[in-house]
């Protein structure tokens, strides 16, 4: 179970917001369930919006590879207006469905460097907002992304790093969101692409099926029933000896 608290930014005497997570883990297409607890601080107060966030680092927004400051908000579910005592605590439960398309943190159960989630709690009075810091989250992969993975290790391919990025993607005919994930994999020599050569490999998943886009090519639709580990593995060598080595 994650947990965080937020001591609050605008003032000594300002409310306290106690964010718990049922679970830290999550994948594609879930749900994050969140308890957010408010405490009021020496005087009544109006709380405008307490809100919280799903995010997603994103490339572009960051000075470097290291850096997580302008996160990009994927999902958020917000608490309306309400007035609170001095001294009074109050309970919200909110659910935050994660969107098909999330960008995510993990493959076959590991760390993917470069990509990073998290939950944010704001709280908002009076217009001023505190923004809280950041709970990171792990964002494990759909099961057929998983086997693309597994089909690319298979194969010798070497995963080096995951990028979010804003905009839409080339060949992104049935994308959602506003953000989409790159996953590089440097090629094997057999491929005959060069020891540094990569294969830039975007998945934009949907509740039964999802597309696959390799550099400039596809998308590449592949329905979930039924997809196997040897299928994968297949279709990736054919499908990379019919471009990179003709």
């Amino acid at each position: 179970m994650a947990f965080r608290t937020i001591l609050s930014s605008l003032g000594i005497n300002a409310p306290e917001v106690t964010t718990i997570l049922e679970s830290d883990e999550v994948t594609p297409g879930g749900t994050l369930h969140a308890r957010v607890t408010v405490k009021g601080g020496g005087a009544g107060v109006r709380i405008e919006r307490i809100a919280v966030q799903l995010v997603t680092r994103v490339e572009a927004a960051e000075p470097t590879e290291k850096s997580w400051d302008n996160p990009g908000v994927v999902a958020s579910q917000a608490v309306p207006a309400f007035e609170l005592a001095a001294g009074e605590v109050r309970e919200h439960r909110l659910a935050i469905e994660v969107p098909w398309e999330m960008p995510i943190t993990h493959a076959q159960g590991r760390r993917m460097r470069g990509t990073r989630a998290a939950v944010r709690t704001i709280l908002e009075i009076d217009n001023a907002v505190d923004r809280g810091d950041f709970d990171e989250i792990a964002v494990h992969a759909l099961p057929a992304q998983d086997l693309f993975f597994g089909a690319y290790e298979a194969l010798g391919f070497r995963f080096d790093e995951a990028e979010v990025k804003t905009g839409r993607v080339n060949g992104g005919r049935n994308q959602t969101s506003k953000f989409w994930q790159e996953l590089e994999f440097f090629f094997p020599t057999e491929y005959r692409r060069g020891a540094n050569a990569q294969l830039e490999t975007v998945f934009i998943a949907r509740p039964d099926s999802l597309d696959l886009i390799t550099g400039p090519h596809g998308p590449y639709p592949f329905d979930y029933a039924g997809l196997t580990q040897d299928q994968c593995v297949k279709w990736l060598d054919e499908h990379c000896r019919s471009i990179w080595q003709n």
